[in-house]
């Protein structure tokens, strides 16, 4: 068997105690994610374990849309995996085998009640018989009228969640179970091959793609693994990929850590763009009709002096 393909990679860092405590002062700001452990996120990580307690504690025939996958890598754009309604005690219960190959791997993102979808996920009304065992400190991390979301995640062994980012600053609360959690910083986004919908196109993280994606094999990952009662800190704008490496749930928390204005009111799912950034985005698209009449190498010369003036204008640190 070949070795594993080697990436430049670092370990995200894990903070105990007081650096917990002192979350808004220096690790919000630092614009870069850590593990939080060590926290007391109430009776989730012990009870949530249990399959049975879980079909007990959910009404009597409450159902779920979830992702039903044959393959572990799911892949969003393609959609290797098909959405299902099924009762809740069968997630439980299903979700919580260890999988062999070729078994039906199932995946929940609670999207909320609301059938239309206008509304954002939120536990403790979604969920409320399972909301009284899960808890965050109240105020430590963000001020309520900040809270956009709270959505219950569930996944079978090996299920990998497509690489994507988040427009909002969001907690990943481990209940369950453990999860290998890669993250990239803002500043590698052209080099994770990024589609319009935030998502990106390669979905074997694992592997180099010399060929398809180029500059993926420089791209550097920050590394996290999860266990129980850790909470991962996953600021806006960080690409990320989750994998369960065993049988898991996660509560899932996001905030508007920007002005309110700056957010699409229609979003239920806190992933559209910025709306400054979705209008420049259009305006772009507009820029390109203007060249596409040019011979493909005046195209060329007046697409690298944008690309230069958006450098200097926009970026932090140069293109690399």
């Amino acid at each position: 068997m070949a070795p594993p393909d080697v990436f430049p990679t670092v370990s995200v860092p894990v903070l105990e105690g007081q650096e917990v405590l002192q979350f808004r002062e220096s690790v919000q700001p630092s614009r870069c994610p850590a593990v939080l452990r060590g926290m007391d996120l109430g009776e989730c990580t012990r009870r949530w374990a249990d399959p049975e307690y879980l079909s007990a504690r959910v009404p009597p025939g409450a159902e779920a849309k979830v992702h039903v996958t044959r393959r572990p890598d799911m892949d969003f754009r393609l959609k290797n995996f098909e959405y299902r309604t099924m009762p809740l005690a069968e997630v439980f219960r299903q979700a919580s085998k260890e999988a062999t190959d070729g078994d039906e791997l199932i995946y929940l993102r609670d999207v909320g009640r609301d059938p239309r979808g206008r509304h954002p996920a939120l536990l403790e009304s979604d969920f409320p018989e399972l909301a009284e065992d899960f808890r965050l400190p109240p105020g430590l991390f963000f001020d309520e009228a900040r809270l956009f979301s709270s959505v219950l995640r569930v996944s079978s062994s090996g299920v990998r969640v497509w690489t994507h980012y988040d427009v909002m600053d969001n907690l990943y609360a481990q209940c369950v179970g453990r999860k290998r959690a890669i993250l990239w910083a803002p500043e590698e986004a052209s080099n994770l091959y990024l589609d319009g919908e935030g998502k990106s196109k390669i979905i074997d993280v694992e592997k180099h793609h010399p060929d398809d994606f180029p500059r993926f094999s420089k791209a550097v990952r920050h590394v996290a693994d999860l266990i129980p009662g850790d909470v991962l800190f996953i600021p806006a704008l960080w690409p990320h990929n989750m994998k369960a490496e065993s049988p898991g749930m996660a509560v899932n928390v996001f905030w508007k850590n920007l002005d309110k204005d700056l957010y699409d009111p229609k979003d239920a799912y806190g992933n559209r763009d910025l709306l400054p950034a979705a209008k420049a985005d259009r305006m772009l698209d507009n820029v390109i009709r203007q060249l596409e009449g040019l011979p493909a190498d005046v195209k060329d010369f007046y697409g690298r002096r944008l690309i230069a003036k958006l450098e200097r204008k926009c970026l932090t640190s140069p293109l690399k």
